[in-house]
């Protein structure tokens, strides 16, 4: 969304969609905010789908929207750690609504016939 500060927004669930809306983004979040501060290839493998210039550029979306914190630490070789910040803490309980939703619509909507990874 930082990409998108002079563009007009119909409503503001339209800007939220824009800042966590995506394939990849909401399971960042969601990672980072159950299992805490993260580094690349952690995330990586939690996430085995995504390619590696994708997660770099999610992860670059959200530490320019605020989301998330991005440590470097002047080390040989190179350490970057992420986390949430205080307004990507503020997503989780969106997020767990949204995981509890899906789960119930699996259930009872879909009757169980979706293939999830555990």
């Amino acid at each position: 969304m930082a990409r998108d500060y002079e563009r007009i927004y119909n409503c503001e669930k339209e800007v939220t969609l824009s800042v966590i809306g995506g394939k990849w983004k909401m399971i960042i979040l969601w990672h980072l905010g159950k299992e805490g501060t993260k580094r690349f290839n952690q995330l990586k493998s939690l996430i085995p789908d995504i390619t590696q210039r994708m997660l770099t550029t999610q992860l670059r979306e959200l530490e320019e929207d605020k989301i998330i914190n991005r440590k470097v630490y002047p080390v040989v070789p190179p350490k970057v750690e992420y986390s949430l910040t205080a307004y990507g803490e503020s997503l989780i309980p969106i997020l767990d609504l949204m995981y509890d939703w899906g789960k119930n619509y699996i259930r009872d909507a879909m009757d169980n016939k979706v293939n999830i990874r555990e």
